[in-house]
């Protein structure tokens, strides 16, 4: 167990057996470092944990206090996923768009989404900056940015990266539309039709759609809900099928939530560049961390060039201005030229607008206020979780992100209870999209990046009588 869940552990007791009563104010972060040996990071994480469980509760300027002996957390999902490694062909998109196409309706709750409130964004803002940029902005620009994009917004991503400890030029990076299209263009640069690509198993259904469309099979590699894909098992895949490349999720792995540390991520990339075998990062959510510092992704470790890192604003500041890039290493001129033959280039006034807005500031006050409202979404789905789940639920507790993973009951058919949630206005995601072979029949994904609300905790409700009633 890690010292944060021990300590986490200890507080628990002390709450339950009476020790700490309602009201009470927890010692200081700085005081519970020290008095345990530990760094403020641990005893954050271990509050955060107790905020998850229902029995803590943040006051602005004021610490940590007690709320209630709290109702018990649901239990943790521990156990990897047990996925057979052998190559399979992809047949998902009708699946995936049969499932998902109304979850997008306004009126429905969006548990089912992929994507976070746009309450939770500051689009007017970025309109303002966006109709100021455009007013100024030199018709020659959309010529002299074709290729790579924007050099102004290039050398702000680049800049990020740089202060994140990663050697990063603006010359590195390509302007995509979205991250989407940036994973994509790194698959048709290192794969052809036929070849094999490890993925982790669940993974993000778009990947399997993507693998569909390029005619890919796809390996299905175990992974853990709290520390990713097994380097064991991927070092076997890697040795008897010869992938082409991986298409892995780091840093808050949809849907599972999984992150895996600094140590695995260097000992990932080191096995792939012994294999000479590209690794495609989505890390999409690696700016939505819950703990002190943001988490490296696996490029931060890459010195010979196989790590294509991709990323987007989509789910952190900017959803529907479609501005991503990739960060391909060695592969950086195939992927300019493919940009070129496919989309020629992403939207001039998006891109310039985000480089000012980026370059005037405010952006990381932005994300501190953004990662605060999903901790405290993240804390409201768990509490109703165990409120109205039926006790046997298991989920995973992710440190950043907006997605839970849940195993139900034993029995439960996702998709069925998809049909009928969706009948009373709530969507979910069923866990047989996140698989190849339609697996985890009694799982979902669960999106807590909406505000939470009185509609939000009904759903819950809804959702728990559900499980418990036939259909």
């Amino acid at each position: 167990m890690k010292r944060y869940a021990e300590l986490a552990d200890e507080i628990d007791t002390a709450i339950r057996n009476g020790t700490l009563r309602a009201g009470d104010r927890l010692p200081s972060v700085r005081a519970t470092a020290a008095s345990h040996g530990v760094n403020a990071s641990t005893v954050f994480q271990a509050y955060y944990l107790l905020e998850a469980r229902g029995l803590v509760r943040a006051r602005a300027r004021s610490g940590y206090f007690v709320t209630t002996a709290g109702t018990p957390a649901p239990q943790p999902l521990e156990a990897a996923s047990e996925p057979d490694g052998e190559s399979v062909e992809v047949d998902v998109s009708e699946r995936v768009f049969a499932i998902l196409e109304a979850t997008t309706k306004r009126d429905v709750v969006p548990f089912g989404s992929a994507f976070p409130s746009p309450r939770l964004f500051p689009l007017q803002r970025l309109a303002k900056t966006l109709a100021t940029t455009v007013q100024k902005l030199d018709p020659r620009v959309s010529v002299e940015y074709l290729i790579q994009g924007n050099a102004q917004l290039r050398r702000q991503v680049a800049r990020r990266y740089v202060a994140d400890g990663i050697a990063m030029q603006a010359d590195d990076l390509v302007i995509t539309n979205g991250a989407m299209e940036a994973l994509n263009l790194c698959l048709t640069a290192v794969t052809r039709p036929g070849d094999a690509v490890v993925i982790e198993s669940p993974t993000f259904y778009a990947a399997l759609q993507a693998l569909e469309r390029h005619r890919l099979r796809a390996i299905e590699v175990p992974t853990h809900p709290e520390n990713g894909i097994d380097l064991d098992a991927l070092a076997d895949a890697l040795k008897r099928q010869r992938p082409a490349a991986c298409w892995l999720m780091t840093n808050f792995q949809n849907p599972l939530g999984s992150a895996m540390s600094e140590a695995k991520k260097r000992d990932l990339v080191a096995l792939l560049a012994r294999h000479r075998t590209p690794l495609i990062e989505d890390d999409v959510y690696g700016e939505l961390y819950f703990d002190a510092h943001r988490p490296k992704p696996a490029k931060a470790f890459d010195d010979e060039g196989w790590v294509l890192h991709c990323s987007s604003f989509s789910k952190c500041l900017a959803p529907g201005y479609r501005i991503g890039w990739a960060a391909p290493g060695r592969f950086v001129r195939d992927i300019a030229r493919l940009k070129l033959s496919t989309s020629l280039t992403a939207s001039v006034p998006a891109e310039a607008a985000l480089a000012a807005f980026l370059e005037r500031g405010g952006y990381d006050r932005h994300l501190r206020q953004l990662r605060e409202a999903l901790v405290r979404q993240q804390q409201a789905m768990i509490a109703a979780i165990a409120r109205h789940f039926p006790a046997t639920t298991r989920i995973t507790h992710p440190r950043g992100g907006y997605f839970l993973w849940a195993e139900l009951p034993k029995g439960t058919d996702a998709v069925d209870l998809h049909r009928r949630a969706l009948a009373r206005n709530i969507s979910l995601a069923p866990g047989p999209i996140f698989s190849s072979r339609g697996e985890f029949a009694n799982f979902v994904r669960l999106n807590y990046g909406a505000p939470w609300d009185e509609r939000c905790e009904e759903a819950m409700a809804t959702l728990g009588k559900l499980m418990r009633v036939p259909s």
